[in-house]
């Protein structure tokens, strides 16, 4: 983190423990990150609507995806829709596959 940057709640530099921020969250971690359930964002995850790491029956959340939806949120003060920033995601891959980026 910067200096820029305010330190959000619960994290290392609120809490006072200096333990750096994880680069992968469980799915439940990242659940109660968000205050959902499990299951639902399991579920969004397999539709392909939030951005996980599949490593055989497992999946992790990049530390990464979850500070971008908080980003977003903050830089447009609107609601953040994971599905819109998936597929602009999925855009982006299928442009530089097919000759966008050469």
């Amino acid at each position: 983190m910067n200096q820029n940057e305010t330190p959000r709640e619960g994290t290392p530099e609120t809490t006072g423990n200096r333990k750096p921020q994880p680069a992968f969250y469980t799915v439940k971690e990242a659940a109660e990150l968000l205050r959902v359930g499990a299951s639902t964002l399991y579920r969004i995850i397999r539709e392909g609507d939030f951005p996980a790491i599949r490593l055989r029956s497992r999946y992790v959340v990049p530390a990464e995806a979850l500070d971008q939806l908080l980003e977003e949120a903050r830089a447009t003060g609107s609601v953040v829709d994971p599905c819109r920033l998936a597929e602009q995601r999925r855009t982006a891959r299928e442009v530089a596959r097919f000759g966008g980026a050469r």
